[in-house]
């Protein structure tokens, strides 16, 4: 594959689930995964009757490497981050990728505990 970036990405644990490609190094206490969401990509469409929740339920922290993602919460606040950006996303979101190509995201990962672990808010709130 000629490009680096979805390349496969050696000594990882890899996976597709809903379409999306999920590339996991464990370092540490924590995961860095590689997200390959595909144009066309929403959560509420894609992962929904996967994970059995209205709303994408997990802290999202990394790099946006690649393509142009939308987020929105449940109280309708939206999110659009454009490559190459860093992200923070709240539980309780729903989101899509914006055009034609891919979104890539380098993200940083505690599992279950990546919002009390980096000091993020349980579910998305104003300040």
């Amino acid at each position: 594959m000629s490009d680096p970036m979805l390349a496969p990405l050696s000594g990882a644990e890899s996976r597709k689930i809903g379409g999306v490609q999920i590339d996991v190094v464990r370092t540490g206490g924590c995961r860095v995964k590689r997200i390959v969401y595909q144009p066309g990509f929403r959560w509420s469409t894609d992962m929904k009757a996967i994970v059995g929740t209205d709303l994408c339920m997990h802290a999202h922290v990394g790099f946006l490497a690649r393509g142009q993602v939308h987020v929105q919460y449940a109280d309708g606040c939206t999110l659009e981050f454009v490559a190459p950006r860093v992200v923070a996303i709240e539980p309780g979101h729903d989101g899509w990728v914006v055009g034609d190509e891919p979104a890539v995201l380098v993200e940083f990962d505690f599992e279950g505990e990546t919002a009390s672990r980096l000091g993020m808010p349980g579910a998305h709130r104003h300040a």
